[in-house]
């Protein structure tokens, strides 16, 4: 390939990529808002739970999304696959950011957010596996993990966008403005972002590993099926790394913010601010653990970073805690840099752990059944605060995933890094 296909094949995508967890993220740092609005509580402790149970449920269908669009990506294309999701991401939700509210239709508010982020789940359930089978295997062999390294890091880029929007608008406009229509604004965003990608999209070719697939006439017409009867242990491995690095990054981008200002009680544009800095940092961390895990090879450096979630989430915490914004960003490189460890691996094992002629539903299924553990973090972490009255409580949620998560991946997880990528 030539500099300038690799370039339009990063840019589709990383935009769409971006959109994706950039919708999820305003979604994440506007739960306080969007519990008031959609669910009205006696407490501000019952509404947020009530949004960020909403937040989940997008987790729940996620594997629905990986039973429809992995087989679109294995039976027809990465490019088909790509196109769906980035098309029902953008529309679900730019309707969210025209919803009524409660008081103004009744239940039949909270039941439109639920439906619309049912459908932002299905098209989630292909993207990040899509993209990282579209990336990857357009990608040099020497350089696959770097390449990777893209899609976290231009979700850790939607989530810093996603927070940098939120504090511009805290700051610029009065509360009873933000709370009237100022939240919606970063919604309606998805509009123009999912046209762009769209555009994108629909001009690419496919990857050389599913060209050599019609080429040879190998295409599998029932990948579903042949993932359930020879791909079970990289299944397996797959979900078990998911699970880690998915309670990471909705940590990471999403209950870190509520937490700041909620728990801690830190002015919200502060917690924006700093919650900002420490997804930036861990931005940077992702194109080094890709470069690094192409010299020595995925196993070692996502067994690291999944000991460390059990080692080190609790202090992280307990710096966030009592040590004012230092111990903040201080507990936030922490939690980050075991992030960064877990995803970018994550990332390229998706593609590397499956043949190729069941890659894409093989990946998005063991993915996002990983995101059934992973997509209620924010919540069982709300929940915990809630119940044991500690802030250092949510850190045991991710401690005890990694902790679940060590044993399977040291015993069966493979290295990878070598692997010829076009074959079955």
């Amino acid at each position: 390939m030539t500099a300038s296909p690799r370039g339009r094949t990063a840019v589709a995508v990383g935009i769409g990529n971006f959109m994706e967890w950039f919708d999820f993220a305003i979604y994440g740092f506007f739960a306080a808002m969007i519990g008031k609005l959609f669910f009205p509580a006696t407490t501000p402790v019952v509404a947020l739970l009530s949004s960020l149970s909403v937040f989940a449920v997008a987790f729940v269908m996620r594997p629905l999304g990986a039973f429809v669009l992995g087989p679109v990506g294995d039976k027809h294309g990465r490019k088909a696959a790509l196109v769906l999701s980035v098309l029902l991401m953008g529309a679900a939700t730019t309707l969210i950011g025209l919803l009524p509210s409660y008081e103004q239709v009744g239940v039949l508010a909270p039941l439109a957010l639920v439906v619309l982020r049912c459908v932002q789940g299905i098209a989630a359930g292909g993207e990040w596996s899509g993209s990282a089978a579209y990336l990857v295997e357009n990608a040099p062999d020497n350089r696959r993990g770097l390449y990777a390294s893209l899609i976290s890091g231009t979700a850790a880029l939607a989530f810093l966008v996603g927070s940098a929007v939120a504090l511009v608008l805290s700051v610029g406009m009065a509360p009873e403005a933000l709370l009237s229509w100022g939240w919606r604004v970063p919604f309606l965003l998805a509009a123009p972002l999912s046209l762009i990608g769209l555009y994108i999209r629909l001009r690419l070719g496919d990857t050389p590993a599913f060209e050599k697939l019609r080429e040879e006439e190998a295409v599998n017409t029932s990948p579903l099926r042949r993932v359930g009867r020879r791909d079970l242990k990289p299944l397996m491995v797959t979900f078990a790394c998911s699970s880690v690095s998915g309670v990471g990054i909705y940590y990471l981008a999403t209950y870190v913010n509520n937490h700041l200002t909620s728990v801690l009680e830190i002015e919200r544009t502060t917690g924006l601010a700093l919650s900002g800095v420490g997804l930036f940092l861990y931005l940077l961390m992702c194109p080094l653990v890709g470069a690094l895990s192409d010299r020595i090879g995925r196993r070692r450096l996502n067994i690291i970073g999944t000991v460390g979630f059990v080692l080190l989430s609790v202090p992280a915490f307990a710096l966030m805690s009592g040590r004012g914004a230092v111990g903040v960003v201080l507990g936030l490189v922490i939690f980050g840099a075991c992030q960064a460890l877990c995803s970018v691996t994550n990332v390229v094992l998706l593609v590397e752990l499956f043949p190729a002629d069941t890659r894409s539903s093989g990946s998005a299924l063991g993915y996002n059944l990983g995101l059934l553990v992973a997509g209620p973090g924010p919540l069982v972490a709300a929940a915990l605060v809630n119940a044991f009255g500690t802030t250092v409580a949510p850190a045991w949620y991710p401690a005890l995933v990694a902790l679940l998560a060590a044993p399977v991946l040291i015993k069966w997880l493979p290295e990878t890094y070598r692997r010829d990528i076009t074959t079955n």
